[in-house]
């Protein structure tokens, strides 16, 4: 029987909930993940967890905030003049748009989410949305297969694809 081991492609089925129980993400819905262990496609303790398990097993592992997206920070919370939106349309809390940000010298396209509209001041989070959280996923591990040409490596998707925060 094999197990899973590093370099491995694995296919996976999961369902990931915070503290309070609600789902934030479900391959039920996405379909099944797909990823090359070693890699850093997903967070490293998710990887972790697989390790040694069998085809068909099935794990749960709680992941402490510090080793999924980190604390939220402050700093990361923004309010800024309704106008620095242009035409990115109405904000409304809860809408996530894409901000160009300067970064060490570097333009990045990163999420922000509307926090708060006072007047003309928009309050806005680039936080990741996990940050802060405790995160709960339940494996099933699907299909085990060896590495891969490396031209065939599929790239994970999804929240838990963000290996960094």
């Amino acid at each position: 029987m094999q197990h899973v081991k590093d370099g491995d492609l694995l296919t996976v089925e999961y369902v990931g909930t915070i503290a309070t129980g609600e789902i934030f993400e479900n391959t039920d819905e996405s379909g099944p993940l797909e990823f090359q262990v070693g890699q850093g496609m997903v967070l490293p303790a998710f990887e972790q967890a697989l390790l040694g398990l069998a085809e068909g097993e099935t794990t749960t592992v709680t992941i402490a905030t510090a080793d999924a997206y980190g604390e939220k920070l402050s700093e990361l919370i923004h309010t800024i003049d309704r106008q620095v939106l242009g035409a990115k349309g109405e904000p409304t809390p809860g809408m996530i748009f894409g901000m160009t940000i300067d970064h060490h010298g570097e333009k990045q396209q990163v999420p922000a989410l509307v926090t708060a509209i006072v007047g003309d001041q928009v309050t806005v989070d680039f936080n990741h949305p996990l940050a802060g959280q405790t995160l709960t996923y339940t494996i099933t591990v699907k299909n085990i297969a060896q590495k891969p040409d490396d031209d065939k490596v599929p790239q994970a998707a999804g929240c838990t694809g963000c290996a960094q925060h």
